[in-house]
């Protein structure tokens, strides 16, 4: 338990900035879902948009340093490969 009133501080901020963390990495997770879902299915253009969106969702969690950058780029890249493969 914190004993000082500066990491008790810590304490309360840590646990605001986990439940953020964790909405922004499920809200991510949920638009690959998505994604991945319309290129298996063969929808190449509703599948392209998908991309756009969990591209920028990625960007905006690797700025916010909720994951890294190099990941966000990782799963961008196969993403893109994906979609690259799925016939129209």
């Amino acid at each position: 338990m914190a004993n000082t009133k500066s990491a008790q501080k810590r304490v309360r901020s840590n646990a605001r900035k986990t439940e953020q963390n964790v909405a922004i990495k499920s809200e991510v997770r949920t638009l690959v879902k998505n994604f991945r879902d319309l290129a298996a299915e063969g929808k190449k253009d509703e599948a392209a948009k998908a991309l756009n969106k969990a591209a920028s969702a990625l960007d905006k969690a690797a700025k916010r340093g909720t994951i890294h950058k190099g990941t966000a780029s990782r799963r961008k890249s196969t993403m893109a490969k994906t979609l690259h493969a799925v016939s129209a």
